[in-house]
């Protein structure tokens, strides 16, 4: 194991669950400061992406490494991938300045790695920047590829998971075979949150939405036929549905003890804002679809596209789809076996999880 960092300890954290390996990289040339996270390659190589951000506080970036980086084990064994879990953060100045050296520096310290973390597109990346990092490692993922095939813009597929997995829970908490007439209160109308909005418009759903961009949600509203609200008042709307599709740790005390919906299902990661959260949530009787689980669209887009091009194979997105519908079935699983059990769905995904990643 090779581990280095500055600064605390932080092997100590609440946030540290035995990662395999934690690099602080540092290139002086170009001014590239990142963190390389790989929680577990039990399944495959660790795969997730890259996260280039402005840190106020760095000890900010290491937690988002870790938690992110096992999100990402977990994500991907649930998904039935070939993959383990890793994630890396690339620490921007106040400008958020990203150059094509730093792009490059990047690509060299993946490579250096010898194929043991695969890197995509997240927050603050572009698929150019995908497109530059490839350049220099062929251990990446998200990269444009031709109409019909796997791979290219996640998001799409994620909204898919996100929407198959809505119509899971409605099923199985409400009991209708539609979410025709259901209102699902929408948080984020980014390309993930604007495309489960689309897709449930499609077949009938009131929604409210909201964004930190009033311009965005008023507009999406508008596409959908539906309401928009201030982004201070979609946790407290009445609704069947929440559905949060942007930042994490939104489901604290506060945050639960406003909710006024039968279930929350949406895309946002780590939206439980600690491990005891999912049992407030279970003690009101609010269904929740673990967050790694129902957005796990994008990932296995990408993955396939990496799998294949590896692999000298060709791989469509109709092979994505196949993979994608298998969502609802783990949600269902999940949730059968919370009943069973008494236990929160989080903390029965989780022992699911574990066990695939050989710490059951």
């Amino acid at each position: 194991m090779h581990m280095a960092t500055s600064g605390a300890a932080f092997w100590t954290s609440p946030d540290w669950d035995e990662h395999e390996r934690v690099e602080l990289v540092h290139d002086r040339a170009s001014g590239l400061t990142a963190i390389i996270a790989l929680h577990s390659t039990h399944c495959g190589p660790g795969a997730g992406g890259t996260r280039f951000w402005h840190y106020a506080d760095p000890a900010a970036a290491m937690t988002d490494a870790l938690r992110l980086s096992r999100g990402m084990s977990y994500k991907n064994a649930m998904a039935g991938l070939p993959m383990g879990g890793g994630k890396a953060v690339v620490l921007l100045d106040k400008n958020r300045s990203k150059t094509a050296e730093m792009l490059a520096a990047f690509g060299d310290a993946v490579e250096a790695l010898g194929g043991k973390y695969v890197t995509a597109e997240d927050v603050g990346a572009s698929e150019a920047d995908m497109v530059a990092i490839s350049e220099r490692t062929q251990h990446v993922c998200g990269l444009p590829v031709a109409d019909g095939a796997a791979g290219g813009d996640p998001g799409p597929f994620t909204a898919q998971g996100i929407y198959l997995g809505i119509c899971a829970a409605v099923e199985h908490k409400l009991g209708k075979g539609s979410v025709n007439g259901v209102h699902v209160a929408l948080q984020g109308c980014g390309s993930v949150g604007s495309g489960v909005a689309r897709l449930l418009a499609a077949d009938g759903a009131k929604l409210t939405v909201a964004d930190i961009d009033p311009k965005r949600a008023e507009a999406l509203a508008s596409e959908v036929e539906g309401k928009a609200v201030a982004a201070d008042a979609i946790m407290t709307t009445p609704c069947d549905v929440f559905s949060p599709n942007a930042l994490g740790a939104i489901l604290n005390a506060e945050g639960i003890a406003g909710l006024d919906c039968a279930i929350v299902a949406g895309g946002a990661n780590n939206q439980l804002a600690k491990h005891g959260d999912g049992e407030a949530l279970a003690a009101r009787d609010i269904l929740y679809a673990p967050d790694y689980v129902i957005n796990a669209g994008g990932i296995i887009n990408v993955s396939l596209e990496y799998l294949c091009r590896r692999e000298m194979r060709e791989c469509t997105a109709g092979q994505v789809q196949e993979l994608i519908s298998h969502i609802p079935r783990r949600l269902h699983e999940i949730w059968q076996e919370s009943a069973t059990s008494g236990e929160g769905a989080h903390i029965v995904a989780d022992r699911m999880a574990q066990k695939l990643i050989g710490r059951g």
